[in-house]
């Protein structure tokens, strides 16, 4: 899977780097290869777990995931559950904090 970087110049002068990759099929899922220079910028490599962020413009940020290392006594399955908790309910806690 080939791609180019483009740079394009804004009006602040800043640089914007723009990567152009396609899509393929990996098993029964999509997949996309990351350009070389940006996973050395991300410093990923294979087996290392990245997230994908959507913002209320409707773009993606991608983020290399930082592992955490848990205390001792949480178990990583309870903590997810709390997590899938809290996501589902966020509306009513978003409530209770607004009052």
């Amino acid at each position: 899977m080939g791609g180019v970087a483009k740079v394009d110049r804004t009006t602040n002068r800043s640089k914007v780097l723009r990567y152009s990759r396609k899509i393929g099929r990996m098993g029964n899922s999509l997949g996309v290869s990351i350009p070389k220079a940006l996973a050395e910028k991300l410093n990923v490599g294979q087996g290392d777990e990245i997230e994908f962020i959507e913002n209320n413009k409707g773009e993606v940020v991608l983020r290399k995931v930082i592992p955490t290392k848990l205390p001792d006594h949480v178990r990583p399955e309870v903590l997810e559950a709390f997590y899938d908790i809290f996501n589902e309910d966020r509306d009513i806690l978003d409530d209770l904090r607004d009052r």
